[in-house]
């Protein structure tokens, strides 16, 4: 009988062993293992599973964690943002900032990380640019734009000698970029709360090409030539690309130019918005950025 009262309550006992592990869920994982596993995943998902419970809250904090996502140099993008680094800021901290738009330069650059890939964007605006004849009315005139990143483009009236130059001095992570030219032929404005587009005054851009150029301070190059087309909407132009490598732990001084300067003719109505330098692996998302 003591057997038999024996052997019932090891059968009892492991039977609520079952129910206690099947009663284990998530939340009780330590937040050290669910930090590994986090350090997996891309910032997004990392985002998404820390709403699970509060091991995974705590865990998607974990300096290491976000460590592997973040650029490079990220500390000198802070500097070059920021004009300083933010001391004792969680990496966490310093990637959501990192992952938003971010002006600086007097406004006239925005820059942000990627949230799937932390590959860098930059932009940099028209009043960024040195412009030929920029100052004088008869020839441009800066007018507002709610489809420009920077609410407002240059417009181009008409001109003979046509030529926009930049540069940017930026610590580059590692990686091919690509370097694009926003342009729209047409003068941007709106009618009766409609968006419209005022084409009378483009002309000459047919009879030569445009000719866009790069270079970056350790001698690499890159052109290419076209004519501007399709009147009323907003094209990317490709100016080159540029790579930059794993073991360069400073700034990347970059030039660029689109120039048309055959004086037999003139050439007007173009808007110029900015040049962009985005990473060449994501350049077919560009028109959604």
């Amino acid at each position: 009988m003591g057997s038999g009262f024996s052997l019932f309550t090891n059968g009892s006992s492991s039977s609520s062993r079952e129910t206690d592990l099947l009663k284990a869920g998530l939340g009780d994982l330590p937040e050290s293992c669910v930090a590994l596993i986090l350090e997996n995943l891309d910032p997004v998902e990392i985002c998404r599973f820390s709403k699970l419970n509060r091991a995974f809250h705590c865990a998607s904090w974990a300096d290491f964690v976000w460590e592997s996502k973040l650029p490079q140099d990220y500390r000198l993008i802070l500097e070059k943002i920021l004009g300083g680094f933010p001391e004792k800021l969680p990496k966490r901290d310093i990637y959501n900032f990192l992952s938003r738009v971010n002006s600086f330069d007097q406004g006239t650059k925005k820059a942000w990380v990627d949230k799937r890939t932390s590959d860098l964007c930059l932009y940099i605006s028209a009043k960024g640019l040195s412009i030929t004849g920029i100052d004088d009315r008869r020839y441009w005139s800066h007018i507002p734009s709610d489809e420009s990143r920077f609410s407002s483009v240059a417009y181009l009236q008409q001109i003979w000698w046509f030529q926009v130059d930049g540069e940017i001095d930026f610590p580059f992570p590692a990686g091919t970029y690509s370097v694009f030219f926003r342009l729209q032929l047409g003068k941007p404005g709106k009618r009766f709360g409609w968006k419209v587009c005022n084409t009378e005054q483009i002309h000459g851009w047919n009879i030569k090409p445009v000719r866009f150029q790069i270079w970056t301070e350790d001698g690499q190059q890159s052109s290419s030539q076209c004519n501007l087309t399709g009147s009323g909407s907003w094209n990317h132009y490709h100016a080159g690309d540029f790579v930059v490598g794993k073991s360069k732990s400073s700034s990347t001084k970059l030039k660029f130019s689109m120039t048309q300067i055959d004086c037999t003719h003139t050439k007007g109505g173009l808007c110029v918005d900015s040049v962009i330098v985005f990473p060449s692996s994501c350049k077919d998302r560009l028109r959604r950025v």
